[in-house]
């Protein structure tokens, strides 16, 4: 939900049930501030989340309807009334100090609070609603998590149209996130941003596949293990670089021989069935794929650390009633696993 720059910087407060969280919210700026409230423009707060998301004037700008010059001499208001340069210029952006990035978090929530309170009171339906929504998943939430969601989708609201993206480049993914282009993130070891909101829906464990036949009544030894030629994932197209199975192989003096890397995780167990090779892989798409690809799965012959499968939204979604339910849908629909 993008909130529109206002003209006016007078804020009516009026009577009703929502009036404590707007008060709230007027005391938490009151206190960032540290100054009188009246000499606050709310619109320069709206401003200051714009350049702590986008990194960039025009960009703000334009997020918030405002022209590049305008959206400077905003950054010079915002300046005189924290006291800070806020904002400083390098090779990658607009970078923040120390005291903007103190001063971002308490910011959003408090902006969050007033949208709120702003918000069309009218309930959601989501079974009348009609919306497009996108989301960008791994190849695992592509997999595990998606057909559970269209499913709950046709279900529950079958108005909302859903476009899935491929994460290719998780950093890239993230600041897509970022700027607006994608709703929700879904998948595992995305990268971290101050910026974004990260829940867990849940864990998920590592296993091998080894082709049926051979592993018929057999369980792999750790000798086994680093002896038999892998095949690897690699989303990146195909790097083949060190990942966390390598790093935990490393710890234990040992090292594998990766024969194959495939770009596309369904191509793994069809890879690996009807030759000696073997693969460590989720088990939820490990399970989902031995019986059509004639492959067994069996342990790790290491201890292996989970990982957690997580959605990622910006603070922004909160404000947003569609995406919000989209948001507790898929979290839902996760607790079955």
């Amino acid at each position: 939900m993008r909130v529109a720059y206002a003209r006016s910087s007078h804020v009516v407060l009026a009577k009703g049930p929502h009036l404590a969280p707007f008060l709230k919210s007027i005391i938490i700026i009151s206190i960032i501030a540290q100054m009188n409230l009246a000499s606050i423009d709310l619109n320069l707060l709206v401003a200051f989340e714009a350049l702590m998301e986008e990194r960039h004037v025009t960009r703000a700008g334009e997020r918030i309807g405002l022209a590049q010059p305008s959206m400077s001499s905003v950054l010079t208001r915002l300046r005189a009334l924290f006291g800070d340069e806020l904002f400083v210029r390098s090779a990658s952006g607009m970078q923040p100090t120390a005291k903007a990035l103190a001063l971002a978090q308490p910011i959003s929530d408090a902006l969050a609070q007033i949208r709120g309170v702003l918000a069309p009171t009218s309930a959601f339906n989501p079974a009348t609603v009609s919306r497009r929504l996108s989301i960008a998943a791994t190849d695992y939430g592509d997999l595990v998590v998606v057909p559970l969601l269209v499913e709950a989708l046709r279900r529950e609201a079958p108005g909302i149209d859903l476009l899935v993206r491929p994460i290719i480049d998780p950093t890239a993914s993230v600041v897509s996130l970022e700027r607006g282009d994608v709703d929700v993130l879904i998948g595992g070891h995305l990268p971290a941003s101050q910026r974004i909101t990260r829940y867990t829906l849940f864990s998920e464990k590592f296993v091998c596949i080894r082709d049926a036949r051979r592993a018929k009544g057999k369980q792999l030894t750790k000798d086994d293990y680093a002896r038999l030629p892998h095949v690897l994932f690699s989303s990146a197209g195909g790097d083949g670089l060190p990942g966390a199975i390598d790093t935990m192989l490393s710890r234990h003096g040992r090292k594998r021989r990766t024969a194959i890397t495939l770009a596309h995780v369904v191509a793994v167990p069809f890879a690996v069935a009807g030759t000696d090779l073997i693969a460590t892989m989720a088990e939820r798409i490990a399970r989902r794929f031995a019986t059509a690809a004639g492959v067994s799965v069996i342990p790790v012959p290491y201890d292996v650390e989970a990982f957690n499968i997580d959605l990622l939204h910006t603070r922004r979604a909160m404000a947003d009633p569609a995406l919000r339910w989209f948001i507790e849908l898929v979290s839902r629909i996760c607790k079955e696993f």
